[in-house]
Protein backbone atom coordinates (compact mmCIF):
# COMPACT_ATOMS: atom_id res chain seq x y z
CA UNK A 1 0.00 0.00 0.00
CA UNK A 2 1.46 3.36 -0.96
CA UNK A 3 1.49 6.37 1.44
CA UNK A 4 -1.56 8.02 -0.14
CA UNK A 5 -3.58 4.82 0.25
CA UNK A 6 -2.47 4.45 3.87
CA UNK A 7 -3.47 8.02 4.65
CA UNK A 8 -6.85 7.62 2.96
CA UNK A 9 -7.49 4.41 4.90
CA UNK A 10 -6.44 6.10 8.14
CA UNK A 11 -8.86 8.98 7.51
CA UNK A 12 -11.61 6.56 6.49
CA UNK A 13 -11.19 4.55 9.70
CA UNK A 14 -11.59 7.69 11.83
CA UNK A 15 -14.84 8.79 10.18
CA UNK A 16 -18.30 8.11 11.50
CA UNK A 17 -20.39 5.51 9.72
CA UNK A 18 -22.43 8.19 7.93
CA UNK A 19 -19.32 10.05 6.78
CA UNK A 20 -17.79 6.79 5.56
CA UNK A 21 -20.84 6.27 3.36
CA UNK A 22 -20.51 9.86 2.08
CA UNK A 23 -16.84 9.33 1.27
CA UNK A 24 -17.63 6.09 -0.56
CA UNK A 25 -20.39 7.81 -2.53
CA UNK A 26 -18.04 10.65 -3.46
CA UNK A 27 -15.34 8.19 -4.53
CA UNK A 28 -17.91 6.36 -6.69
CA UNK A 29 -18.93 9.70 -8.20
CA UNK A 30 -15.30 10.57 -9.03
CA UNK A 31 -14.76 7.13 -10.52
CA UNK A 32 -17.84 7.42 -12.72
CA UNK A 33 -16.65 10.82 -14.02
CA UNK A 34 -13.25 9.35 -14.76
CA UNK A 35 -14.80 6.43 -16.64
CA UNK A 36 -16.70 8.83 -18.89
CA UNK A 37 -13.53 10.56 -20.05
CA UNK A 38 -11.46 8.01 -21.96
CA UNK A 39 -7.84 7.81 -20.92
CA UNK A 40 -5.08 7.23 -23.41
CA UNK A 41 -3.53 3.85 -22.76
CA UNK A 42 0.16 3.75 -23.56
CA UNK A 43 1.52 0.92 -25.64
CA UNK A 44 3.75 -1.60 -23.92
CA UNK A 45 7.49 -1.10 -24.24
CA UNK A 46 8.60 -4.69 -24.72
CA UNK A 47 11.99 -5.51 -23.32
CA UNK A 48 13.82 -8.39 -25.02
CA UNK A 49 13.64 -11.76 -23.33
CA UNK A 50 17.10 -12.99 -22.33
CA UNK A 51 18.07 -16.50 -23.34
CA UNK A 52 18.36 -17.76 -19.75
CA UNK A 53 15.80 -15.87 -17.67
CA UNK A 54 14.42 -16.70 -14.24
CA UNK A 55 10.70 -16.45 -13.55
CA UNK A 56 11.31 -13.58 -11.11
CA UNK A 57 13.39 -11.70 -13.70
CA UNK A 58 10.63 -12.29 -16.25
CA UNK A 59 8.06 -10.78 -13.86
CA UNK A 60 10.25 -7.69 -13.45
CA UNK A 61 10.78 -7.43 -17.21
CA UNK A 62 7.08 -7.83 -17.98
CA UNK A 63 6.05 -5.41 -15.22
CA UNK A 64 8.36 -2.80 -16.73
CA UNK A 65 7.11 -3.54 -20.25
CA UNK A 66 3.45 -3.30 -19.20
CA UNK A 67 3.71 -0.55 -16.60
CA UNK A 68 0.15 0.64 -17.34
CA UNK A 69 -1.51 -2.53 -16.01
CA UNK A 70 -3.30 -2.85 -12.68
CA UNK A 71 -0.71 -4.92 -10.81
CA UNK A 72 -2.78 -6.31 -7.91
CA UNK A 73 -5.21 -8.13 -10.20
CA UNK A 74 -2.43 -9.31 -12.46
CA UNK A 75 -0.22 -10.50 -9.61
CA UNK A 76 -3.04 -12.64 -8.27
CA UNK A 77 -2.98 -14.74 -11.45
CA UNK A 78 0.78 -14.52 -11.90
CA UNK A 79 1.37 -15.86 -8.39
CA UNK A 80 -0.39 -19.10 -9.38
CA UNK A 81 2.09 -19.57 -12.23
CA UNK A 82 5.05 -18.69 -10.04
CA UNK A 83 3.89 -21.16 -7.40
CA UNK A 84 3.65 -23.89 -10.03
CA UNK A 85 7.26 -23.19 -10.93
CA UNK A 86 8.62 -23.01 -7.38
CA UNK A 87 6.51 -25.63 -5.61
CA UNK A 88 5.70 -28.06 -8.40
CA UNK A 89 8.87 -27.75 -10.46
CA UNK A 90 7.19 -26.53 -13.62
CA UNK A 91 9.78 -25.46 -16.23
CA UNK A 92 10.74 -21.77 -16.13
CA UNK A 93 10.45 -21.35 -19.92
CA UNK A 94 6.92 -22.72 -19.86
CA UNK A 95 5.89 -20.45 -16.98
CA UNK A 96 7.50 -17.41 -18.61
CA UNK A 97 5.61 -18.12 -21.85
CA UNK A 98 2.37 -18.15 -19.88
CA UNK A 99 3.33 -15.00 -17.99
CA UNK A 100 3.90 -13.21 -21.29
CA UNK A 101 0.47 -14.37 -22.45
CA UNK A 102 -1.06 -13.25 -19.16
CA UNK A 103 0.38 -9.75 -19.43
CA UNK A 104 -0.73 -9.49 -23.06
CA UNK A 105 -4.23 -10.70 -22.11
CA UNK A 106 -4.53 -8.09 -19.34
CA UNK A 107 -3.33 -5.38 -21.73
CA UNK A 108 -5.85 -6.46 -24.37
CA UNK A 109 -8.63 -6.48 -21.76
CA UNK A 110 -7.66 -2.92 -20.81
CA UNK A 111 -7.84 -1.86 -24.46
CA UNK A 112 -11.20 -3.60 -24.89
CA UNK A 113 -12.59 -1.89 -21.78
CA UNK A 114 -11.38 1.46 -23.07
CA UNK A 115 -13.01 0.82 -26.45
CA UNK A 116 -16.28 -0.08 -24.72
CA UNK A 117 -16.15 3.15 -22.69
CA UNK A 118 -15.48 5.17 -25.84
CA UNK A 119 -18.39 3.48 -27.61
CA UNK A 120 -20.72 4.13 -24.67
CA UNK A 121 -19.61 7.74 -24.52
CA UNK A 122 -20.26 8.17 -28.25
CA UNK A 123 -23.71 6.59 -28.00
CA UNK A 124 -24.67 8.66 -24.94
CA UNK A 125 -23.56 11.92 -26.60
CA UNK A 126 -25.43 11.21 -29.85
Amino acid sequence: MNPAEKKLLSVFNRLTSANRENLQAYADFLLSRQALSPQTIPEPTPLPRPEKESVVAAMKRLSASYSMLDKPKLLNEASVLMTQHVMQGRAADEVIDELESLFERFYQAMLDEQANLSTQDTVENS
